[in-house]
């Protein structure tokens, strides 16, 4: 007897910036935003937590989030840079 698998949507809001730079990110890796956040779902599973330490960031994490929310002191690199930053 088959088995049918059911699938349901996420919808979520993400800053337009964080979404290009992580889909350059996964098309590095050869996957899409879909697959990532199924492979996220499937450790968060298997961890039974998040699959990575959260912890409270300190000052100087703060001031980079936040200048990160303000869009001070960002570096944009290309597609070529961050290939090297993975490759090296």
């Amino acid at each position: 007897m088959a088995t049918h698998t059911t699938t349901q949507m996420i919808h979520a809001r993400i800053d337009s910036n964080l979404k290009q730079q992580a889909e350059a990110v996964f098309f590095a890796l050869g996957i899409n935003t879909a697959d990532a956040i199924r492979m996220f779902l499937t450790q968060v599973t298997l961890n039974q937590g998040l699959p990575f330490d959260v912890k409270i960031p300190n000052k100087e994490t703060r001031k980079a989030i936040e200048d990160s929310r303000l869009g001070r002191n960002l570096t944009r690199i290309s597609i070529n840079d961050l290939d090297k930053l993975f490759n090296d």
